[in-house]
């Protein structure tokens, strides 16, 4: 066994301890010019249309330390309208959101019966993850929530008002610029994914992570469907089938479901996971 390796402490100042000194500096006419700022504190420069590469190494960076830092080993995402409110919150007015309300409810339970299984002890695997907004992302965090259990969200910057959910752990809430830098993330430690109705950014998700499966970018994982008939509705898989721009076994790639149990007992089946060590 190799001798374990003891942290290297060079004489050199930290970033930190040079950008707490750069701050105390004499305010002079040298010291106040934005070519004096040191460069990784210096705001204006960070957001030059030239450091975009920079930033997106930067998102990519900052929730992959954190994660590791709390010990989350493997998440279970679950995606899904924001528009679907809970059943006691479902407006007279809209019949289709009434006849979704529901769906609030099943993934609230889903992600608690994950997360009640899951999260024993301080390796954390099969952690919920969602986009951290309302309706059906807000459900699932508040589902892990319920049993005091941790959650993540990854949250967008968008043109309209958006806030994280009030369910999220607060140490996971992460918020993204890029899209793509958020799609990965969600993708990374993804063991399941759980597909709740939903709009464009659901069929947008669901049909990223179908591509990537089908071109095997990533490994095979369970993709569930919530809601055959709406699904079915939405989406005719067999009429891709028929003009052969896919093939039928590409229809094998994700699955339908329509309980909390019924998607937990299929992610176990597909891990062979055996009770006593979920």
């Amino acid at each position: 066994m190799s001798p374990k390796l003891e942290p290297v402490h060079v004489s050199l100042p930290s970033a930190k301890e040079d950008a707490e000194r750069a701050a105390k500096q004499l305010d002079t006419a040298q010291t106040r010019s934005p070519a004096y700022q040191l460069a990784f504190t210096d705001q204006d420069f960070l957001l030059r249309e030239e450091l975009r590469p920079v930033r997106l190494q930067l998102e990519l960076l900052k929730p992959e330390l954190e994660l590791q830092e709390h010990g989350i080993e493997s998440t279970i995402v679950v995606f899904g309208s924001a528009r679907i409110p809970p059943e006691d919150e479902a407006p007279d007015d809209h019949q289709g959101l009434r006849e979704h309300a529901p769906y609030y409810t099943e993934a609230r339970r889903f992600a608690k019966i994950v997360s009640e299984v899951n999260q024993q002890s301080e390796l954390r695997r099969f952690v919920i993850v969602t986009g951290g907004g309302p309706g059906i992302m807000e459900a699932a965090n508040r589902g892990a929530d319920d049993i005091g259990a941790k959650s993540i969200g990854l949250n967008i910057t968008l043109p309209h008002e958006q806030a994280p959910n009030s369910y999220i752990t607060p140490e996971l809430c992460f918020q993204f610029h890029y899209f793509a830098l958020r799609k990965m993330h969600f993708l990374m430690r993804a063991r399941a994914l759980v597909i709740f109705p939903g709009g464009f950014g659901t069929l947008d998700e669901l049909f990223e992570a179908l591509c990537l499966i089908q071109t095997r970018k990533i490994r095979p994982l369970p993709v569930l469907l919530f809601g055959e008939k709406f699904w079915r509705k939405v989406i005719n898989f067999e009429a891709m089938v028929e003009a052969g721009t896919v093939s039928a076994e590409d229809l094998e790639l994700f699955k339908y479901v329509e309980t909390a149990e019924d998607a937990w007992r299929m992610i176990r089946e597909h891990y062979a996971i055996v009770e006593s060590e979920a």
